[in-house]
């Protein structure tokens, strides 16, 4: 390729020049010599003769910059300060993150960068060029995570299968509910279970760790998950799991007034893939992936859950799949709508009754700070990594 270059740079110099006849004996030599087309040739020839400097390359200058290091510097604090979110859910909170980071003055040593031509230039920041801008500062590595759950095989005829392509319930109020377990890299011994319920209507989420999977800490757990859901629940969703798929809790839901009990195929993860998505952004992202089993870490876990979800069901965004788009190739592609906070979608959809507990909600909305929340997380999380780390690495080396 060096050599066509450097002989259709040869011809180039003298081919404008040069008469209609002396044209066509140079495109046959240059086709003789290179093997390509006539059409090809002389539009080479011509390129090469357009171009400018001493390599051959088109001269355009670098781009000008578009936003400022000191965005570049404000948009990394405001990012690690709302959770690390991608671009695209950054991107739709931007201008609450910013009012409310001013508002608690929480941007510490770069609020002298953030003046208001800095601000500007990041609410008119696309989520790609937020994505690209932060990429150099993303970097998370997580060991592979286990599963644990054992298939029932008792009430699998009686309740009936939901899948995935069975559509979104049309209302607030039907909750996909899986289990995370916290053994770490080994599944031997004892250790805590979270439980994760998400309403995939609203993206509300309510998560809350216990002590194993037996019915009586499984109960408990439900129980306090059904307190925090601010709405009536109508239906649950579970996967096939023997923490689920029994008599007791089958029997408690139903004296707690849900109407519709489904589960998902087995080893189908998209059947529940809200729930499935919060295992991992929500769950896994803010616990980590070491092993838990002590009452202290319990406590701790169940601390750690209030900021998070403070910090998701309020603050930050999230997409919700609203239909089907077919391309031209003739296949499917899921359409999502703009992102919303769950909160926002929760106030949309009317499904908050008025009274005081709306009124205590939309007070706590108001008050939270992003910062403050961050800190409490990451408080916590060294609590948690303490805690846990040598336990964890221990058990790796035993496995």
């Amino acid at each position: 390729m060096a050599t066509k270059r450097d002989l259709t740079k040869a011809y180039a110099r003298d081919y404008g020049r040069a008469s209609k006849t002396d044209k066509g004996r140079m495109l046959d030599e240059l086709c003789a010599s290179t093997g390509w087309s006539r059409v090809n040739a002389r539009r080479a020839v011509r390129l090469a003769g357009a171009r400018v400097g001493p390599a051959g390359a088109r001269g355009r200058g670098p781009r000008p910059r578009k936003y400022s290091y000191d965005a570049l510097k404000v948009l990394q604090e405001v990012w690690a300060l709302a959770g690390e979110p991608c671009g695209k859910y950054l991107a739709a909170v931007m201008d609450d993150q910013l009012e409310r980071l001013v508002r608690f003055d929480e941007l510490g040593r770069v609020a002298g960068r953030a003046t208001p031509e800095v601000l500007d230039e990041l609410r008119a920041m696309s989520p790609a060029t937020i994505d690209r801008r932060l990429k150099p500062f993303k970097a998370a590595r997580y060991p592979g995570a286990r599963s644990t759950t054992s298939p029932s095989r008792i009430l699998r005829s009686s309740i009936p299968v939901r899948t995935a392509m069975d559509g979104f319930p049309g209302e607030p109020g039907f909750l996909e509910i899986d289990t995370v377990a916290r053994c770490g890299s080994t599944t031997r011994g004892d250790y805590l279970v979270t439980i994760c319920a998400t309403d995939p209507f609203t993206g509300w989420t309510v998560i809350r760790t216990v002590r194993n999977k037996s019915f009586l800490h499984m109960q408990q757990g439900m129980e306090w998950i059904w307190r925090q859901i601010p709405w009536t629940v109508k239906g649950c969703d579970f996967d096939n799991g023997t923490e689920f798929l029994n008599w007791g809790l089958i029997a408690w839901c139903e004296r707690e007034g849900v109407g519709v009990i489904t589960r998902s195929r087995p080893y189908e993860h998209n059947d529940n893939a809200h729930v499935e998505q919060r295992n991992g952004a929500w769950v896994r992202k803010h616990a980590f992936r070491y092993r838990y089993e002590t009452d202290a870490e319990l406590a701790l876990l169940n601390r750690l859950w209030a900021p998070v979800m403070d910090k998701q069901n309020h603050l930050l965004p999230c997409v919700k799949a609203v239909g089907w788009d077919e391309r031209p190739s003739g296949r499917k592609r899921r359409v999502y709508d703009r992102p919303s906070t769950p909160y926002a979608r929760v106030s949309a959809s009317g499904a908050l009754p008025a009274g005081l507990r709306a009124d205590r909600l939309a007070d706590r909305h108001r008050g939270l700070n992003p910062a403050a929340i961050t800190r409490r997380i990451n408080q916590i999380q060294n609590k948690l990594i303490d805690s846990s780390r040598d336990r964890t690495r221990v058990r790796r080396g035993a496995a």
